[in-house]
């Protein structure tokens, strides 16, 4: 059953990050399990909302995509509990005894949670892209340019000179993982880490690269291409996969581009069709006309049928958004009588010479 994570949170959909945050607290230390009066299954669904709207990503994907969207909150095990929210603990204490503490830390190093034998994955980018109201309805291609981190096109990546020797790594002697001890108020635990230095590889090159000077990785820019469908809707998001931000060792991530869209002078869209007002004199209404228009397909006249009324609107089929390739939607053009303000002597008599005719 779909959720609004909005609502579970009691929030807007525009809400800040901030906002986000004090609303979760707020709920979370009302409904949580161990206090009185507490409801785990809330608890749980609070929990939800928050690990998805407070994560960029997810959020993205989940206003993009609304009741589709199939993200999984929180990380895995203890169904999702993001602990580490509670490290100031209940009742003003902080933590247990006294001492600071991150559950949702321990229990990463622990049982795996902090990342071990993930796909390791670089920043997503997000970007706003404006574009005119003609080209959200036909749809444009548009190349932007750009500033990431990348990977070092001198060396791809792997931070040595080129045709340089390979060495075992100093760090965590070509282990490729750092064995620590850290206390908790369980104890002490033994965890597992990646070794920073050769990224789990454990070698790395006898001579850096004199481009990224071992980083593997520099800043620099990209020249992306983005190609806006027909018919978007001002607000919704694009998703370029492996645009964003590299990862030595991993996958990059991704690009979002949030498109808005710059309103028409006299168009506006409703749904498939497009709608406009045509202001139209009282005596072309009585007997009918034909009004010179313009549309995004250029220009075109419309024939006013004889004796219509004000509001009332007539219909031009497939001039509206494109549904597919084959059909579109239609061009409603909703009528408006201007009346005029003063009347001349001869036009009262002829007005008044329609009302003794009852007209």
């Amino acid at each position: 059953m779909s959720k609004d994570y909005y609502t579970i949170l009691g929030i807007q959909k525009g809400a800040t990050k901030d906002d986000i945050k004090k609303a979760f607290r707020k709920l979370a230390h009302q409904y949580h399990p161990d206090k009185q009066g507490g409801n785990e299954a809330k608890f749980k669904e609070i929990n939800e909302a928050y690990q998805i709207l407070s994560d960029d990503k997810k959020r993205a994907e989940y206003d993009t995509y609304g009741t589709n969207f199939n993200g999984s909150a929180g990380p895995e095990g203890f169904g999702g509990f993001d602990f580490s929210g509670f490290q100031q603990g209940f009742g003003g204490q902080q933590g247990f005894n006294g001492m600071e503490f991150d559950l949702g830390d321990i229990f990463g190093d622990i049982f795996g949670g902090g990342g071990r034998g993930k796909v390791k994955r670089g920043r997503d980018i997000s970007i706003d892209l404006e574009i005119p109201f003609s080209e959200s309805v036909f749809g444009t291609d548009r190349k932007i340019l750009v500033s990431k981190t990348m990977l070092c096109d001198e060396c791809r990546g792997t931070g040595g000179k080129t045709g340089t020797k390979m060495k075992k790594c100093d760090t965590c002697n070509g282990q490729g993982k750092i064995h620590e001890a850290k206390r908790t108020m369980f104890g002490t635990f033994s965890s597992v880490r990646e070794c920073n230095v050769c990224r789990g590889k454990g070698d790395t090159p006898e001579e850096k690269c004199q481009k990224c000077h071992g980083a593997g990785a520099v800043k620099g820019q990209e020249e992306i291409r983005i190609s806006v469908p027909s018919g978007i809707s001002s607000g919704e998001v694009i998703r370029l996969t492996g645009k964003g931000e590299a990862m030595i060792g991993g996958i990059a991530g991704d690009l979002y581009a949030r498109i808005h869209t710059i309103p028409h002078a006299f168009l506006k869209r409703e749904g498939f069709n497009l709608v406009m007002i045509l202001d139209i004199k009282l005596t072309d209404a009585l007997l009918g006309a034909e009004y010179p228009i313009e549309t995004l397909d250029g220009k075109m006249t419309v024939r006013i049928p004889e004796g219509v009324t004000h509001d009332e609107i007539l219909r031009v089929r497939g001039k509206g958004v494109p549904m597919d390739k084959a059909k579109r939607g239609d061009l409603l053009i909703k009528l408006n009588i201007k009346l005029p303000k003063k009347l001349s002597r001869k036009a009262q008599k002829l007005v008044e010479d329609l009302k003794n005719e009852g007209m």
